[in-house]
C-alpha cells in the first residue's frame, strides 16, 4: 500500500471528530486560557526564558517572555490576553519561514520546533479566518482590527480592486483615523501614511470621497470598510501557487465556503465544503476528492502540484482549520497517538469553532470593559491622542454557517419528508428570542426581507442552468455550439444582473436591521429606491426574456435529435441540484417578474401615500408591471409547453404530446371500473383528448398509457345511482365508454367541470381529432364499443413491458403526477400557475409532533412542495415534503405548542409544526401553503387498505 503522508476527511455532521465518529464537547476556552488545564503551568520557567517580538495590526511592537519549550498556544494566549481580545479565534500569529513564506504559528506544537530562532523572528498578529459578513463580528474592537487588516492588505497589494474602490476604502480609513475632512489634515496624513500602492495617483479622489463622510464615527467607518471589502473577489484571499494536471500555473486559496482556484487574479472555480469528501496530500501533490453526486467538468479526484511537500502540508493544514472553524459545531478532539507507528497526519484545529465563539461572546461580551479608540492627530504627530469610544455597535450575530445536520451516519435524509430530529435545543430558542428583539418589527421590513430571501433562491435556481448544466454539457461536449450560444447568451446576462441586485438587497437589509448607526438617521429603512433602480435596469433584459420561448423549444428539439444531449439531459435531471424538471428553471426569469410585481403591490398597499418610500415603490411597480404585461402571454405559453414536455418524459405509450395547439388542463387520480373492480388510474386531460394510465410495477416511475379518448363528441354524466359507487361519473366517447370514481365530491366536481369546459373548447376547434390519435396504442385501445369498456389489463399483466421500462430505472419520483397518485388527488393548470406566483423562501423553525426541540431550516416553497436545506448557501435540498393533500392550520390546545407564529401541517398521521419569525411571515407561509395544500378531505372509502404511502423521497 502506498504511503499516505497527510489526509483529512470532510464529514457532514457538525460536532463530529474529523476522521472518526466522535461527538466532541463544547469548548470552554477563555481568552488567556490554554488548551489543557496544566498548559499554563508548564510555561513557568525555572530556567532562562526567551523574548519574542510581536507586531500588532496597527504596526506597534511588543515583547513577550516565554520559556524555550513553550507551546504556540502560550504565546497566542498572552497576546490575546494583553490585547483584551475577546473574539480571539478569528486571529493568529504568522511568521516567515526559511522560504520567506508567511506561515501560521501552530498552537499545539512547541515554538522552538516551528521557528529556528524565535528570539530573532518577528511574529505578527493577523486575521486568520475571514467571515463572509462583518455582521458576524460582534465586537466593535474586532471590527476595528479587521479594518486594519484590510488596510494592511491594501498596502501589500493583496486586496486587489479598482482604483476607485481603493480610493473609497482609503477615504473610510482616513475618516476612521483622523475624523471629519480637513484639507490640510488630510494632505498631511496621506503624506505620512501609505494606504495604497498607487496613492499619489488617486489622492485627490480619496480626499473628495472623504469629504462625503462628514459625521461618520470611527465604528461606522470600520463597518463601511468591511462592507466594501467583503464584496471584493480578493477579500481574505491568500495565494498558494500550484499547477493543474496540464501544468497550467494556478493559485489555490481557501475561504469560508471551501476551496478556491484562481488563474492570475481571476477566480475560475470554487469547490464548496458540501461537495468535498476528502482532502489529502502526498509529497508535492494536493488531492481533493469530491462526492460522487458532484458532476460537472471535474473528475472524482482533483490533483494539484505544489512547489514542495512542505507547501502542500501548509495549505492542507489551513484547509483543515478553515473547514473546522466555519463548518463544525464543536472543535475536533486530537487523535490519540499510536504506540508503534502512525499513518497520516494527526493535525487538528485546536481552537473554538465560529459557532462556539459566537455563543461565548454573546454570553461574556457585556462583561468586558469598552476599549479606548485612538485617533491620529496631525497637530501632535507622531503622538496618538486617546478618544473615548462611543461604544460598540449593536451588530446582528447572523452567522452564515452550516449548523444543521443529520445525527451520525444515518441513511439518506431523503427517506424522510423532513430532516431527522436533531434534538431539543433551548439555546436555539433563546437565540431566536434575542434576534426578534434586535430586528425591526415594521411590516415593510419583513416584506423587504421576503424580496431578499426569494432572490437568494432565485439566484440558486439560475445557477442550475448557468453553472451546473453548463458544466454537464461541456464535460460531455453534448450541445451544439449554436444552441450553447442561444441558451447561455440569453441567461448569463440575467444571472450577472441578479448577482449584483442580490448584493444590493443584502446590504440594504443589513443596514435596515441596524448593523450600523445609519438606522438612527432613518436613511435605510426603505427598499423602494433599490427596487426602482433595478426594475428600471430590468427593462434592458426584455429582449433576452422574449427569447426564452425559442430557447425552450430549441433545447427540446435538440434533446430529441441528439442522443448524447438527451442522455446528459436525463442524467442531469437525476442530480440532487436539479430538484425540479430541468426546463422549469428556464421559466424562472419571467416568473420572477411576476413575483416582483406581487411584492411591490403588497408594499404599496402597506404604505400610506405620504410615506417617503411610497413614491419609489409605486414607480418601481409601474416599471415591472409594464415588463410583466409584455411577457404575460409568453409565460402562459411557456408554462404549458414545459408541462407537456415534462409529461412526455413521464408517460410511456404516447408520442408527439407537444403537438401545436394542445393545452394541458388537469392531471390526477381516479378509480376506473374494470372486470376486477375499481382500479386506480392516473388521468391527464388536455384541450383535445383524455389519457388514462397506470403505474408500472417495475423499477421505473413512469406511467403507461392504457387509453386515449378524443374530446370531440364526448359526453360526461354523473352516475352514482346507476353504479351505486360514491362520486361516480361516466365518460362517453366515440371509441368507448368508461366509468370512473373520484375520491370526493369536490374532486368529482372539478373533473366534470374541466371535462365539460374542454369538450366545449374542442367543439369550437377546427382541428380534427384524428391527427391526435397515437398510432402506437394497442388495437384494444382503438376499438369502438357501444357498451361500457371493462379494462382487462391489470398491474400483474404488465410484465411484458418490463424490459423496455427497466432501461430507465432512476426516473424522477417527486413530480406532481406521482404525488397526485399517492395522495389520490388532482391538480389543474390554473393550480400550477397559482403555485408559481406563490413561491416563498426563508428560515423556519421545525418541530416533529412528539419532539421537544426546534430545528432551524432554510425552506423553499415551489411547485406544491417544501424543500429543506441546512442553510441558504447549500446547492441542493436534503429533503422535500409535497403538500398536496395536507391541511394547514394553527395548533390546537392539545398540541401543547405555546409559541407565537406557529402553523401545523397534517396529512393522516403525519404532523409537523413550523414557526415563523413574525406575524407577516407567518401569514405569508399560511397563504402560500393553503394555495397548494387541501383544505377539504380528499380521501374516501374507495382507497384500498394499506394504500400508497406519501411520497417523500427527493
Amino acid at each position: 500500500m502506498g504511503e499516505i503522508e497527510g489526509s483529512y476527511r470532510v464529514l457532514q455532521t457538525p460536532g463530529t471528530r474529523l476522521g472518526a465518529q466522535f461527538n466532541a464537547g463544547i469548548s470552554t476556552l477563555e481568552p488567556g486560557q490554554s488548551l489543557s488545564g496544566n498548559m499554563v503551568n508548564r510555561s513557568i520557567s525555572q530556567g532562562r526564558g526567551i523574548q519574542i517580538r510581536v507586531q500588532g495590526l496597527d504596526d506597534s511592537q511588543e515583547f513577550f517572555d516565554v520559556e524555550p519549550k513553550a507551546l504556540g498556544q502560550i504565546l497566542l494566549s498572552e497576546v490575546f490576553h494583553r490585547g483584551n481580545l475577546i473574539e480571539s479565534d478569528y486571529f493568529g500569529l504568522e511568521f516567515q519561514n526559511m522560504q520567506m513564506n508567511w506561515v501560521w504559528l501552530e498552537p499545539t506544537k512547541p515554538i522552538s520546533k516551528q521557528v529556528r530562532r524565535p528570539a530573532n523572528t518577528l511574529f505578527r498578529l493577523s486575521v486568520k479566518f475571514f467571515p463572509p459578513d462583518p455582521g458576524q463580528l460582534q465586537e466593535e474592537y474586532t471590527r476595528y482590527l479587521f479594518s486594519l487588516q484590510m488596510k494592511r492588505d491594501l498596502m501589500e497589494g493583496r486586496l486587489i480592486c479598482t482604483e476607485n474602490t481603493g480610493a473609497l476604502l482609503a477615504s473610510h480609513l482616513v475618516q476612521s483615523e483622523i475624523g471629519d475632512y480637513d484639507d490640510a489634515a488630510d494632505r498631511e496624513y496621506l503624506r505620512i501614511n501609505k494606504l495604497l500602492p498607487y496613492q499619489e495617483k488617486v489622492q485627490e479622489r480619496i480626499m473628495e470621497l472623504h469629504r462625503r463622510h462628514l459625521g461618520q464615527t470611527p465604528a461606522e467607518s470600520d463597518f463601511q470598510i468591511l462592507e466594501i471589502a467583503r464584496k471584493l473577489e480578493m477579500y481574505g484571499v491568500r495565494f498558494h501557487p500550484a499547477a493543474d494536471r496540464e501544468g497550467t500555473k494556478i493559485n489555490l486559496s481557501v475561504a469560508h465556503m471551501g476551496l478556491q482556484v484562481f488563474q492570475g487574479h481571476t477566480k475560475i472555480n470554487t469547490f464548496n465544503w458540501s461537495k468535498i469528501r476528502k482532502l489529502s496530500f502526498k509529497r508535492k501533490r494536493f488531492l481533493t476528492k469530491l462526492h460522487p453526486e458532484v458532476h460537472g467538468p471535474h473528475q472524482d479526484t482533483l490533483e494539484f502540484l505544489m512547489g514542495s511537500r512542505d507547501e502542500c502540508k501548509v495549505f492542507w493544514k489551513i484547509c483543515v482549520e478553515y473547514h473546522s472553524f466555519f463548518r463544525l459545531f464543536d472543535h475536533p478532539q486530537p487523535k490519540s497517538k499510536a504506540v508503534l507507528f502512525t499513518r497520516g497526519s494527526s493535525f487538528r484545529y485546536s481552537g473554538r469553532t465560529q459557532k462556539q465563539l459566537v455563543e461565548y461572546v454573546r454570553e461574556n461580551g457585556a462583561k468586558r470593559t469598552p476599549y479606548q479608540r485612538y485617533v491620529y492627530s496631525v497637530v501632535d504627530s507622531p503622538q496618538l491622542s486617546p478618544v473615548a469610544s462611543k461604544g460598540p455597535l449593536c451588530l446582528s450575530p447572523s452567522f452564515q454557517m452550516s449548523n444543521l445536520s443529520l445525527p451520525g451516519q444515518t441513511p439518506s435524509p431523503l427517506q424522510s419528508p423532513i430532516l431527522s430530529e436533531v434534538g431539543s435545543n433551548a439555546r436555539l430558542e433563546e437565540e431566536e428570542e434575542g434576534r426578534r428583539k434586535r430586528y425591526p418589527t415594521d411590516k415593510a421590513y419583513f416584506i423587504a426581507k421576503e424580496i431578499l430571501t426569494t432572490e437568494r433562491t432565485y439566484l440558486k435556481d439560475l445557477e442550475v442552468i448557468t453553472v451546473w448544466f453548463r458544466s454537464a454539457v461541456i464535460k460531455e461536449n453534448a450541445m451544439p455550439e449554436g444552441l450553447m450560444t442561444l441558451l447561455f447568451s440569453n441567461i448569463d446576462p440575467i444571472y450577472e444582473f441578479h448577482r449584483g441586485f442580490l448584493k444590493e438587497l443584502d446590504q440594504r437589509l443589513a443596514l435596515w436591521e441596524g448593523r450600523s448607526n445609519a438606522h438612527v438617521k432613518g436613511d435605510y429603512q426603505r427598499i423602494g429606491d433599490v427596487m426602482l433602480k433595478n426594475m428600471c435596469a430590468l427593462k434592458e433584459f426584455t429582449s433576452y426574456l422574449q427569447k426564452h420561448d425559442e430557447v425552450l423549444t430549441e433545447l427540446e428539439k435538440a434533446s430529441k435529435r441528439l442522443k448524447k444531449l438527451e442522455t446528459v439531459y436525463k442524467e442531469f435531471e437525476l442530480q440532487k441540484v436539479c430538484y425540479l424538471p430541468l426546463n422549469t428553471f428556464l421559466l424562472k426569469p419571467i416568473q420572477r417578474l411576476m413575483h416582483y410585481k406581487l411584492i411591490l403591490e403588497r408594499l404599496c398597499k402597506h404604505y400610506s401615500p405620504a410615506h417617503r418610500d411610497y413614491d419609489d415603490c409605486k414607480e418601481a411597480l409601474k416599471e415591472v408591471a409594464e415588463i410583466a404585461t409584455q411577457l404575460q402571454s409568453s409565460l402562459i405559453r411557456l408554462e404549458n409547453f414545459q408541462k407537456l414536455t415534462e409529461l412526455q418524459r413521464d408517460l410511456i405509450g404516447i408520442e408527439n404530446l407537444t403537438a401545436p395547439g394542445r393545452e394541458f388542463i388537469r392531471e390526477g387520480c381516479l378509480y376506473k371500473l374494470t372486470k376486477k373492480g375499481l382500479q386506480q388510474r392516473m388521468f391527464f386531460l388536455f384541450s383535445d383528448m383524455l389519457l388514462y394510465t397506470s403505474k408500472g410495477v417495475t423499477a421505473t416511475n413512469q406511467f403507461k398509457v392504457h387509453g386515449q379518448l378524443p374530446l370531440h363528441g364526448m359526453i360526461v354524466e354523473e352516475s352514482e345511482n346507476e353504479w351505486s359507487v360514491p362520486h361516480c361519473f361516466t365518460i362517453y366517447s366515440a371509441q368507448r365508454t368508461i366509468v370512473v370514481a373520484a375520491s370526493s365530491k369536490v374532486e368529482m366536481g372539478k373533473w366534470i367541470e374541466d371535462l365539460n369546459l374542454a369538450i366545449d373548447m374542442a367543439k369550437k376547434s377546427q382541428e380534427k381529432s384524428s391527427i391526435f390519435l397515437d398510432a402506437g396504442l394497442s388495437d384494444r385501445s382503438n376499438r369502438s364499443s357501444d357498451e361500457v369498456s371493462l379494462e382487462q389489463e391489470s398491474e400483474d399483466d404488465m410484465n411484458s413491458s418490463r424490459t423496455s421500462l427497466d432501461k430507465q430505472t432512476h426516473h424522477r419520483a417527486n413530480t406532481t403526477m406521482h404525488v397526485c397518485w399517492h395522495r389520490n388527488t388532482s391538480v389543474s393548470m390554473s393550480d400550477h400557475s397559482l403555485a408559481v406566483e406563490n413561491q416563498l423562501s426563508g428560515y423556519l423553525l421545525r418541530k416533529f409532533k412528539n419532539s421537544n426541540g426546534w430545528q432551524k431550516l432554510w425552506v423553499v416553497f415551489t411547485n406544491f412542495c417544501l424543500f429543506f436545506y441546512k442553510t441558504h448557501q447549500d446547492d441542493f435540498p436534503l429533503a422535500s415534503l409535497p403538500l398536496l393533500g395536507y391541511t394547514v392550520s394553527t395548533p390546537e390546545e392539545s398540541d401543547g405548542i405555546h409559541k407565537e407564529y406557529v402553523f401545523k401541517l397534517q396529512f393522516k398521521s403525519h404532523v409537523y409544526f413550523f414557526r415563523a419569525e413574525s406575524e407577516y411571515t407567518f401569514e405569508r407561509w399560511m397563504e402560500v401553503i393553503k394555495s397548494a395544500a387541501s383544505t377539504t378531505g380528499r380521501m374516501s372509502l374507495l382507497i384500498p387498505k394499506g394504500g400508497p404511502m406519501e411520497m417523500n423521497r427527493n
